[in-house]
């Protein structure tokens, strides 16, 4: 009787928990917020977690973070444009061809690019605040180092190898930072940001031409490294957001020392050849999925189809800003106005790219997936703009194009990091912006030498605009396609899904129907023998 009432009891207790109303509301309320914190956790990687840690703010300090990111992408995204103001100099004073001064440029914007991997490393050591002030450093000494180069040799060891890797270490983190500290205004803020290359592109030119014509491109250089040196200024107001970066760095300190541990007891367990193999690649292979996300191309198709066509894009996207100033000057037009004409495309980045931030950062745009196919179209009217240069030399028509060609290359630079922080979680931004960085660094360093090849061979200057033309089109035309292919077969695999899910929920009314209906029912027919028998 004790068990029997027992149980009844616990029955009970249990059917009172399930129609209690009130004991469902907090339950609820600790999933949906739970999976509030999953989100979150998951946009801002790492930022936020259920445990207390540092949180998003989408305001406050971000904006001065935001300024400095703006400040940092002005002295580095936009300073290579500044090597065609002293393009003739350097010919000149070297006595170098187009192919072997266009290297200066490539180099640097190669390295830039391309030091994407050993920012990683450094930013998960040191931090995003001492990794940019490391990379203010590098690029100021570099720049003034530069100035003393005496062979072509030294100017791209200084200028292009030195100075470029400080560009990298100074403009990641700070991109970086700005994904750690918004979400909601994630694309206003990264909009935002991105004039500061607008700012470059309309300030250094006019810069460079007032110190070549002051002191000559030595003292120029000279100059521009102490300019550089501000890198480190912005690099100090970017604190991070609490501890957590540190604990999450001595946690990867103790994952190394186990996995040197591990390797040290496999090369103890198997001294051949294979042994050291295995225990290399044991620590090689974490090491590239966590600084360079090379599994990410075979498991993310999105981010694929976007590193493959922005690398086509970069073969062509920077030449143009390269050779404008030369092949305006080459065809008669004075210094100063070719100068303008770079002054004026920045000068449209600025105006252009606030505005876009201001559109996109609206509420209606929040959350919406057709930044990619807007990524797109603004590359292909980029890359078809540069026809418009190849036609005449004219300053009107130099001037049209500058204008179409900022206006979609603003579009371009705003969503860049928008689309690729929407196609991946954000707690793999920094090793998929690293593998993105290196395929951009080989176009970037075959794209300006491959034009001043072909400027030596046919000595036209036209020919490289139609030749970005072409790469330029086929990138856009590349990424719209294949994300287009991509949401229709995703669209596909959805409404198969559903489809398969209707099937599954059909089919166990079904079983019970067919229980019910052959469930044992008494027949009043029987006699009492035949109840006996049954008995």
């Amino acid at each position: 009787m004790t068990e029997g009432v027992r149980v009844h009891q616990a029955q009970a207790n249990s059917a009172a928990v399930e129609t209690d109303p009130g004991s469902e509301e907090p339950d609820q309320q600790e999933e949906d917020s739970s999976s509030i914190l999953e989100v979150q956790h998951r946009s801002t990687g790492g930022a936020e977690d259920s445990s207390g840690g540092p949180v998003a703010p989408d305001g406050g300090w971000g904006w001065v973070v935001v300024a400095a990111t703006v400040l940092v992408l002005a002295m580095t995204l936009a300073f290579p444009s500044c090597i065609g103001i002293f393009y003739t100099d350097l010919q000149n004073n070297f006595q170098a061809s187009n192919t072997e001064t266009s290297w200066v440029p490539a180099i640097m914007m190669a390295v830039l690019h391309a030091g994407g991997p050993i920012c990683s490393v450094l930013v998960e050591c040191l931090g995003c605040r001492a990794t940019i002030i490391i990379g203010g450093i590098l690029s100021g000494l570099g720049m003034a180092a530069s100035s003393f180069a005496q062979t072509m040799v030294e100017l791209y060891i200084t200028a292009g190898i030195i100075t470029g890797m400080g560009f990298s270490l100074s403009f990641q983190p700070s991109i970086t930072m700005v994904g750690h500290y918004f979400v909601r205004r994630r694309v206003f803020a990264n909009a935002l940001s991105s004039t500061g290359t607008a700012l470059g592109l309309s300030t250094l030119p006019l810069l460079a031409n007032y110190l070549l014509s002051s002191f000559g491109w030595r003292g120029s250089f000279l100059v521009l490294g102490g300019v550089l040196l501000n890198c480190c200024v912005c690099g100090a107001v970017m604190r991070p957001l609490g501890a957590k970066p540190k604990m999450e760095a001595r946690s990867g300190q103790t994952d190394n020392r186990q996995l040197k541990t591990n390797c040290l007891s496999i090369t103890q367990e198997r001294e051949g050849l294979k042994g050291r193999l295995r225990a290399t690649l044991s620590t090689v292979m974490p090491f590239l999925r966590r600084h360079m996300a090379f599994d990410l191309l075979c498991s993310n198709p999105y981010f694929c189809a976007y590193a493959l066509g922005v690398s086509w894009m970069m073969l062509g996207f920077v030449v143009p800003l390269v050779y404008l100033v030369p092949y305006a000057t080459a065809y008669g037009m004075e210094q100063d106005r070719a100068a303008l004409l770079m002054a004026i495309l920045g000068l449209i980045n600025i105006t252009v790219r606030p505005a876009t931030a201001l559109v996109f950062g609206l509420p209606r745009f929040r959350g919406s997936h057709n930044f990619a196919y807007l990524f797109a179209t603004a590359v292909l009217i980029n890359g078809l703009s540069n026809c418009i240069c190849g036609m005449a030399t004219s300053f009107p028509v130099l001037l049209a194009y500058v204008i179409v060609f900022g206006f979609s290359m603003s579009l371009v630079g705003s969503l860049l990091f928008t689309v690729l922080m929407d196609t991946v979680e954000m707690s793999r931004f920094p090793s998929a912006l690293g593998l993105i960085s290196i395929m951009e660094s080989v176009m970037l360093l075959l794209g300006p030498p491959l034009a001043g090849m072909l400027v030596d061979s046919t000595s036209q200057y036209a020919y490289v605009f139609f030749a970005c033309s072409i790469t330029g089109s086929t990138a856009g035309l590349f990424i719209m396609l294949s994300f287009y292919w991509l949401d229709r077969q995703k669209c596909r695999e959805v409404k198969s899904s559903f489809t398969h899910k209707d099937i599954n929920s059909l089919k166990p009314s079904t079983k019970m129907t067919i229980d019910c209906d052959y469930s044992p029912v008494p027949l009043h027919g029987n006699n009492i023998r035949d109840m006996e028998t049954d008995v």
